[in-house]
């Protein structure tokens, strides 16, 4: 009997365990419980199918890179070639201009005997210029060139340049209503027909009025206007050096007008002063610049430290009219050629 009782007591616990092996068969597994999350009443699937139940895939070829575009050859971009080193011109009866290998570079240059007791170089828009006294060899001019020849050659270039571009800016058209410069801004051209030439400024209209005969030319047009400048050039420089000769406590013995090409003024030991008409284009402040730098020759004949000093002293800010000088000048379209 205790066989019997035992038996069915033990059928009963294995029919309840059978009973929860079957009920965990039926519940889905943890990965189909999470294949779908519902927020709210949208559905989130984090998983594209039921990797579980899913066949394993089937290995797929490794994809192909593709092909690289052919390479093509570099194109090579030569750079503009520089523009020639300026050369001094020469007159028919003048002696020949003499030339120094620097390098990779010919430079020509104008020599000029005098008085003075050094070497001196000037370099503008024409070239370089050598001026040495008559004791000095030839031999000890070139050797004084080519100590100098990375300054030299650096500012041949830089004037090169300039020159270059002014060359190739488009030049005024000599018409009414053309635009002219005039102390750092612009003036307009009236063109009226008469008997003879004659020019007349409208400050009020800002406007230059200018006379020419039926039969008149473009250059004989141009040499009018030029020559209206010129007259307010010389009564605008004069009123300027008075003022800030005064200034400095010196006198100078007599100006004189220019038509250099980019070189603005000069002081010699006479204390004679040129100044360059073309100046007459840029605004006061820079015409007052040149100013204050020739009358400063009058106390230093040189660019030392002291000369500089000299020049603040009458006009501060020089170091910036300087800068503004260069590049406004680069900028001034083609007048007269």
């Amino acid at each position: 009997m205790d066989r019997i009782r035992n038996a069915r007591h033990f059928a009963s616990r294995l029919q309840r365990w059978l009973d929860g092996i079957s009920a965990v068969i039926q519940e889905p597994t943890l990965r189909q419980q999470l294949k779908t999350i519902r927020v709210g009443d949208k559905q989130l699937d984090l998983f594209a199918h039921d990797v579980s139940a899913s066949p394993p895939a089937a290995p797929q070829a490794p994809a192909m890179a593709p092909p690289l575009p052919p390479v093509s050859a570099p194109v090579a971009i030569s750079p503009p070639p520089p523009a020639p080193l300026p050369s001094p011109p020469r007159a028919d009866d003048a002696p020949p201009l003499r030339q120094l290998q620097l390098g990779q570079h010919l430079v020509e240059y104008a020599l000029r005997r005098s008085t003075r007791r050094s070497i001196g170089f000037m370099i503008d828009d024409n070239g370089l210029r050598v001026t040495a006294p008559k004791r000095v060899t030839l031999a000890e001019i070139d050797n004084a060139i080519r100590a100098k020849q990375s300054w030299i050659i650096a500012k041949l270039q830089e004037r090169g340049e300039r020159k270059l571009q002014r060359q190739q800016r488009a030049p005024i058209e000599w018409r009414d209503g053309a635009q002219l410069p005039y102390l750092g801004g612009e003036i307009t051209l009236r063109l009226h027909q008469a008997q003879r030439h004659r020019a007349s400024f409208q400050a009020e209209t800002n406007e230059l009025h200018v006379w020419v005969t039926p039969s008149g030319t473009e250059l004989q047009l141009k040499e009018k206007v030029k020559g209206w400048y010129q007259q307010q050039a010389r009564s605008l420089f004069e009123q300027r050096l008075d003022l800030y000769a005064a200034r400095l406590g010196v006198r100078y013995a007599s100006l004189s007008l220019s038509s250099a090409g980019t070189r603005w003024g000069s002081c010699t030991i006479e204390r004679k002063i040129r100044l360059n008409w073309r100046l007459i284009h840029f605004s006061l402040p820079l015409i007052d610049y040149v100013v204050a730098h020739e009358l400063a020759h009058l106390l230093e004949m040189n660019h030392s430290a002291r000369f500089w000093a000299t020049v603040a002293s009458i006009y501060p800010d020089y170091e910036g009219a300087k800068l503004a000088l260069k590049k406004r000048s680069q900028e001034l379209p083609v007048l007269f050629g």
